[in-house]
């Protein structure tokens, strides 16, 4: 394979300097014509093509964006990095997303961003000191974080009006005994808070489960397996979002029970997982599309340096309703 040219290369060619060079890729009106004409030669010779990285480096500017993530597998960052790349991708951004629980060679990818030199960077996961220094490029917040600093923009869906929307539903199916499959992280907290503050008002008995780790499959399924183990009343599950409601759907299955007939469960985040024919699970829509599409064009006004800092944007979410949740059983029927 041949070597790729330089534009050492191209000045070889022309018989000129490299800033000369420089000027003419620059589109500089500081070149003679006769120099001007025998770089363009060159150039079409050799079939160089300029380094546009080195080039915006050059300018100050990298035109890239970080996106940080705490799980590469919770596919509520699909539709985020789909609205993401829908605003940032026509002004030329290239988008690099690190999974920060991911055990990558990255030992720090905050740092590793940072040296990346990234224009701006959107955090979906929890907030790290080094993230809010003096150094650090503009940031966005996408997603429901605790103790976002001032000073930083967040965008998010209204996760506790979402639940409310969840706790209405199955309070209006008949549902009065229903447990809260929780998890760590500042969406998943106030997805609880707010189900379970609506569905106590109305006089349910709602159990929530002692867990803070990730929000997964196995987690959803483990938490359900207890609950439902431990309290056979109990006829509706909401669960922090769409991978726990199906790990929820695993553990009905093993125990043998009916979803929807004998058990609701409602997730949360309205994944292309949660909308597949096989699964058809009920959720909240919290438009993550559109939590993606907002963020970036916050951090495009950060970058260009057009927009106030501290910003909060909150979007409102959507119930669908599918086929995991129904009326509730007249009768409990024996588990045994």
């Amino acid at each position: 394979m041949s070597k790729r040219p330089t534009i050492y290369d191209v000045a070889t060619a022309a018989g000129v300097s490299k800033s000369l060079v420089s000027l003419v890729l620059q589109g500089s009106d500081r070149v003679g014509a006769e120099s001007r004409a025998a770089i363009e030669q060159a150039i079409a010779d050799l079939g160089y093509r300029p380094s546009r990285a080195a080039a915006e480096l050059a300018a100050g500017r990298t035109r890239l964006v970080g996106v940080l993530v705490d799980d590469y597998a919770n596919p509520w960052f699909v539709e985020l990095l789909r609205g993401l790349n829908h605003v940032l991708g026509p002004d030329g951004f290239r988008v690099t997303v690190v999974d920060s629980a991911s055990g990558s060679m990255l030992e720090d990818p905050v740092e590793a961003l940072l040296s990346m030199r990234a224009d701006g960077i959107v955090v979906a996961r929890d907030l790290t000191p080094v993230l809010v220094g003096a150094a650090a490029p503009p940031i966005v917040v996408a997603g429901t974080r605790a103790n976002i600093p001032p000073g930083v923009d967040a965008v998010a869906n209204d996760d506790r009006s979402g639940a409310r929307l969840a706790a209405e539903h199955v309070l209006s199916l008949g549902h009065r005994r229903i447990a809260v499959l929780s998890a760590g992280g500042g969406a998943a907290v106030a997805r609880a808070e707010g189900f379970v503050a609506a569905a106590r008002a109305a006089g349910a008995a709602v159990t929530v489960t002692d867990y803070g780790g990730p929000a997964t499959e196995d987690a959803g399924f483990d938490g359900a397996l207890r609950v439902l183990e431990s309290d056979r009343k109990t006829t509706a599950l909401f669960a922090a979002n769409d991978l726990m409601g199906i790990g929820a759907l695993g553990a009905a299955r093993r125990l043998a029970l009916d979803v929807p007939a004998q058990l609701s469960i409602i997730g949360y985040d309205n994944t292309y997982l949660a909308q597949t024919r096989l699964i058809d699970l009920t959720t909240i829509d919290g438009n993550s599309f559109a939590v993606g599409r907002e963020a970036g064009r916050r951090l495009a006004a950060r970058i260009a340096g057009t927009a106030l800092v501290g910003a909060r944007v909150m979007l409102e979410p959507t119930l669908i309703r599918r086929g995991t949740t129904a009326l509730a059983p007249s009768a409990v029927v024996p588990r045994d």
